[in-house]
């Protein structure tokens, strides 16, 4: 599997299970470079995520600059292979 140098951007909050559960198929798929922000600490984050994706819940997930939403969105991509297309372009 080719090494992912894209930058991943995850924006999170420290008690929110779908937020785990992003970071952890991240971590299956060996992605690297992964950013989290979390945006309980920092209401500006919070901001900058929703100015940024349009949605107000975490996990918002970027590859790169490009959006993929949620953790749902995060797996569909995985369950249909383009996930890994994603990580290794």
């Amino acid at each position: 599997m080719e090494q992912n140098i894209k930058s991943i951007t995850i924006y999170t909050k420290e008690t929110c299970p779908y937020c785990m559960m992003a970071k952890n198929l991240l971590a299956q798929k060996n992605a690297q470079n992964i950013v989290e922000i979390r945006v309980d600490l920092n209401s500006d984050e919070l901001d900058n995520m929703i100015k940024r994706s349009g949605r107000k819940t975490v996990p918002q997930i970027f590859i790169g600059d490009i959006h993929v939403g949620g953790f749902d969105d995060l797996s569909a991509l995985n369950r249909s292979g383009k996930l890994d297309e994603l990580l290794n372009k």
